[in-house]
């Protein structure tokens, strides 16, 4: 098996799911490293780019668990 293939299982509701935790992940190392730095650019990068990943992120999560590929238990 490949890299990709290993990280990514085949079940779409389980794909998401993983998608969307990357996607958080990123976005709080993105706020991680915004906050080393200084000044308003800084601010910026920390609420424009990490906020925008993490809202991607549980809008994601959300949207996986209600939508059409989720499954009742």
């Amino acid at each position: 098996m490949e890299g990709s293939e290993l990280m990514l299982s085949g079940n779409t509701l389980e794909r998401r799911l993983q998608l969307s935790g990357i996607v958080l992940i990123l976005g709080l190392l993105v706020e991680a490293v915004a906050l080393l730095g200084r000044g308003p650019l800084a601010f910026i990068v920390f609420v424009g780019l990490g906020g925008l990943l993490l809202l991607a992120g549980i809008a994601g999560y959300l949207l996986s668990l209600v939508g059409p590929g989720s499954t009742n238990v």
